[in-house]
């Protein structure tokens, strides 16, 4: 067993966007000039800050939503109160929750349009309020879908929260962020590779190299799909194999991932614990369509862990 020398203990507070997906099934994803009937139609709540809390309290996770919505929306939120998430620092205003317009097509492959709305109006008094009214001991924890993204992580940081962030949508911005203040990095191959400089076809191990050498003091967590997860921290890595599985859906696949994986973590698992929980939750996500309604609850993770083939850890 590997033990962690930095477990998350206390409350992780998710700074994140709070979305309202229309999303449309298409037999493929439309092309320029192109006119496509949808086969169906969901509106649901979505938004990665949304989704990560969701998952992270499903899990089993302790986690206070920071974010915003429109009041017009407030039925939205309902799937995070029942999943435990202590919703009480939402702000709901008068003007238009963020929202996205989303395609997944047939080979469950999907295109967004995100539109920000309320999740770019948060100002620097909000933002000090918010982190002067978490514990010290806590997790932050980030997207790149709200705005003042630089001021948050440098108040948690003088606050002394620790930081985890997931920079998606990844932005020319992100480079120029002072990422050596957080101490967890959830990262995409295209993240990665884009952090890294690298083509993104480039080698996971090789990526791990260059930003391991760049975040020395992160834990990095390299998702790669159907290629599986790495973790790296100092020297020491892990390579861990996806459940092959039929995917309808990757919409929250990610997110169920963070989510699950962070609340391992909370509870003091170790790595390994923690990939396979979030690496199975991931698997039984992309068999749902839907982003909210597709992360799975703890009780059917664990008896997939049960169920599925066990994937074999690796060490590079």
């Amino acid at each position: 067993m590997i033990c962690n020398d930095r477990v998350l203990k206390g409350m992780v507070y998710n700074f994140g966007s709070i979305n309202i997906d229309y999303v449309y099934r298409v037999p493929h994803l439309v092309k320029p000039g192109e006119t496509l009937a949808s086969e169906s139609f969901q509106q649901v709540l979505g938004g990665k800050g949304a989704n990560q809390s969701l998952a992270l309290a499903r899990a089993g996770g302790s986690v206070t939503h920071w974010g915003r919505l429109g009041r017009a929306d407030r039925w939205a939120l309902a799937p995070l109160e029942q999943a435990g998430v202590n919703i009480d620092a939402i702000e709901l205003i008068e003007d238009a929750s963020g929202h996205a317009l989303i395609q997944v097509d047939d080979a469950a492959e999907n295109a967004i349009i995100l539109y920000p709305g309320a999740n770019h109006g948060f100002t620097e008094a909000k933002l000090e309020a918010l982190t002067e009214s978490a514990e010290p001991s806590g997790w932050l924890l980030m997207q790149n879908e709200c705005n003042a993204t630089e001021s948050v992580i440098c108040l948690a940081a003088a606050r002394g929260l620790s930081i985890a962030f997931n920079p998606a949508p990844l932005d020319a911005k992100v480079a120029s962020l002072p990422l050596s203040l957080c101490n967890l990095l959830f990262l995409n191959r295209g993240e990665a590779a884009a952090l890294a400089e690298c083509d993104p076809k480039c080698d996971a191990d090789a990526l791990l190299d260059i930003l391991a050498e760049r975040y020395p003091d992160a834990e990095l967590v390299l998702t790669l799909g159907a290629d599986g997860v790495r973790y790296q921290r100092g020297d020491h890595r892990l390579s861990l194999p996806a459940h092959r599985v039929d995917a309808i859906d990757t919409t929250a696949a990610g997110d169920t991932f963070i989510g699950y994986f962070m609340a391992a973590r909370q509870r003091g698992d170790d790595n390994e614990r923690a990939l396979r929980l979030a690496s199975t939750a991931s698997a039984l996500c992309v068999q749902t369509a839907g982003a909210a309604p597709s992360i799975p609850v703890a009780k059917d993770v664990e008896a997939a862990l049960v169920r599925l083939p066990e994937l074999q850890i690796t060490r590079p």
